[in-house]
């Protein structure tokens, strides 16, 4: 390979709020940043709706994966002073894979799309599909700058992005319960959420981290530090990614998008006020990656924009929601409940919202840790622990904290309404007993949480 032909004579140094300093030493990793396509990651938050609760929320993609390909760097330095590879298969780092694990690290969430998830779900987009394809495809400036490695070394890259990349131990740094990704992203979103849940010692983690056969395992000697980012994830999860104001938020985004598509796509039953052309290629089927690349948040921002002034009362009023931050009220149900939400949903719909757009059910459940099941058919890496003979074991077999919660799912499932649902509507009196009797339905079936008065 010619990645360490190109090793700079100084090195640039990105200024970093999580890291201090990220580091870049390499002309392929400098000139992979500058691309047009890595630096529309500035345009992509990273937390999506989270922004509407918490407002410090507003970092971006570019920042995260340039923190990825930071914390891998310092994993590939740390295995190379500490476990070189002397000879074939010993199970050691060997350090002509520094390349693609950067480069792997710097692009796995290359192909994020616009408000990502909420995006992928109504045009049926897949960004780690696109992902692969911007670094695969021969007329991407991604792909010609990674042939320069050599010509097949942007499949390499890619292999490792889709986990088929045959050294596991790169896999795992950029993909696993215990990865750069994450670690980078924990820390991250805690800083910009203004919350500490996702804390923990990442300098230890990465300085009990060693390279095994097949993959990456930890010093008995540093379990406390591994449980404590087991524990940060799971806080990040119940506290900031699944908080039902950010969840409320991307319910309303979800039916904005899925009311434009359905009203661009029956053109004969509708006037649409103008054509929005960045998304037309998506509400018809057939984009191409330059369509995909055009996107980003502030394009989607614009149109919701045009869309409050649209002679259609949905989009219109959704979208006002969506910018103006009126969220949806939401409300905790379980299987026993759920029976109820028929009778919600008839209620809602005859107080004259269409219950297709103005309500919804959303289910928001994380495993904090899961260990290997043969059974399950599932390829599950788990944290494997060496021990002072030399010996592994598994995490939750030593450690009773991660034992507590592993294969435990924890989270809620929660029905999505319109706040105006809770309000007294003395001056609406044909409507009131439906008010009414919604409210005693809510208060005697489910919960409503505080949280959401915020």
């Amino acid at each position: 390979m010619h990645f360490n032909d190109e090793n700079l004579v100084h090195e640039k140094v990105f200024r970093d709020p999580i890291h201090g300093q990220i580091i870049v030493d390499n002309q392929i990793i400098m000139d992979l940043i500058n691309t047009p396509e890595f630096q529309r990651l500035r345009r992509v938050k990273q937390l999506g709706t989270s922004s509407f609760t918490f407002h410090g929320a507003e970092h971006s993609r570019f920042g995260h994966c340039l923190g990825v390909y930071e914390i891998t760097r310092k994993m590939c330095n740390y295995f190379q002073r500490n476990y070189p590879s002397t000879q074939p298969d010993d199970g050691l780092w060997d350090d002509s894979e520094r390349p693609v694990a950067l480069c792997a690290a710097l692009l796995h969430d290359l192909g994020h799309g616009p408000y990502s998830h909420t995006f992928e779900h109504i045009f049926g987009t897949d960004h780690e599909q696109i992902t692969r394809q911007l670094i695969t495809d021969p007329s991407t400036n991604i792909n010609k700058i990674l042939s320069r490695v050599s010509p097949d070394f942007p499949h390499q890259v890619a292999s490792v992005i889709d986990h088929t990349y045959e050294n596991q131990q790169v896999v795992q740094m950029i993909s696993s319960q215990i990865d750069a990704d994450r670690m980078d992203y924990l820390q991250r979103d805690s800083y910009y959420t203004g919350t500490s849940y996702g804390k923990f010692d990442l300098d230890r983690v990465l300085h009990v981290m060693r390279p095994v056969k097949n993959g990456i395992a930890f010093q008995i000697s540093g379990m406390h530090a591994v449980e404590d980012y087991i524990i940060s994830r799971l806080q990040m999860y119940l506290q900031i990614y699944f908080h039902p104001v950010s969840r409320s938020m991307e319910v309303i985004l979800d039916h904005l998008l899925m009311r434009a598509k359905y009203i661009y796509e029956h053109p004969n039953d509708f006037d649409p006020d103008f054509t929005p052309h960045m998304l037309m290629p998506f509400f018809n089927h057939k984009f191409t990656l330059d369509d995909y690349l055009a996107l980003d948040d502030g394009v989607l921002t614009t149109y919701f924009n045009h869309w409050t002034h649209s002679q259609d009362k949905v989009l219109s009023d959704l979208s006002r929601r969506f910018l103006y931050r009126q969220p949806f009220k939401s409300a905790v149900y379980d299987k026993e409940s759920a029976e109820c939400l028929p009778k919600l949903r008839e209620l809602i719909q005859t107080a004259g919202f269409n219950s297709d757009y103005y309500t919804a059910v959303n289910d928001s459940f994380k495993l904090p840790y899961d260990t290997y099941n043969p059974q399950d058919g599932i390829n599950q890496s788990q944290i494997e622990l060496v021990q002072p003979n030399g010996d592994f074991i598994e995490l939750s077999q030593v450690s009773t904290l991660v034992a507590s919660v592993s294969g435990r799912e924890a989270g809620d499932q929660r029905f999505f309404f319109p706040k105006e649902m809770l309000e007294t509507h003395q001056d609406i009196e044909v409507f009131e007993p439906i008010y009414e009797q919604f409210q005693s339905y809510i208060k005697n079936n489910h919960i409503i949480n505080p949280k959401e008065d915020k």
